[in-house]
């Protein structure tokens, strides 16, 4: 594993700046002229969903099976076809121009309950520790997603590198509140 990522390797968390560091995110021009994925993959693992969901071949894996995905962004529309797609849920889809104040991240969500459209939810970094408040843009479920929602969130756009999962329901601000319900995601399964 690379220099850069050796607190990740301690704490399985990784930083923004190991993050841009990699590359892994797409510059100011780019964010600006639309939704992009975010791919925060620094596993080299044997793994290729990502670039197999990708209509536009702006994903690819290469040279090798277990290469780190890269992206191009000028063939990326930001569809959100490989966020459900990613077996390490590290995939994400950033609009930074959703509003004048707001960016709106999709990401892959596998637990129960599902968030609702329009709900409010605590959004979390990429740590577990809350952010902000956010809404509920969209929600997409169906049986070919596999049992992995895609949901979208509006956040005030200072934090659109920084949310990255979410807690839903009445207890949604307080602390161990995701416990509960991964529990209950792990018996219904």
């Amino acid at each position: 594993m690379p220099e850069r990522l050796k607190r990740f390797q301690r704490t399985g968390v990784l930083s923004e700046r190991e993050l841009l560091k990699g590359r892994q995110v797409p510059d100011a021009k780019r964010l600006k002229q639309g939704p992009a994925v975010v791919i925060e993959c620094v596993e080299e693992i044997p793994c290729n969903p990502c670039a197999g969901a990708c209509p536009r071949g702006a994903v690819t894996v290469a040279p090798s099976l277990v290469s780190l995905p890269k992206v191009d962004y000028a063939k990326c529309n930001g569809c959100t076809l490989c966020v459900a797609r990613c077996p390490g849920l590290a995939i994400f889809v950033v609009d930074y121009n959703h509003s004048e104040s707001e960016a709106a991240v999709t990401l892959p969500w596998e637990m129960l309950p599902r968030p609702e459209k329009g709900g409010r939810v605590t959004a979390l970094d990429r740590a577990g520790r809350p952010v902000c408040r956010a809404r509920v843009v969209r929600v997409l479920d169906t049986k070919a997603l596999d049992r992995c929602a895609v949901v979208t969130l509006a956040v005030p756009k200072r934090f659109w590198n920084r949310v990255r999962s979410f807690r839903v329901g009445k207890a949604a601000g307080t602390a161990g509140a995701g416990r509960k319900t991964r529990t209950a995601d792990r018996r219904s399964r």
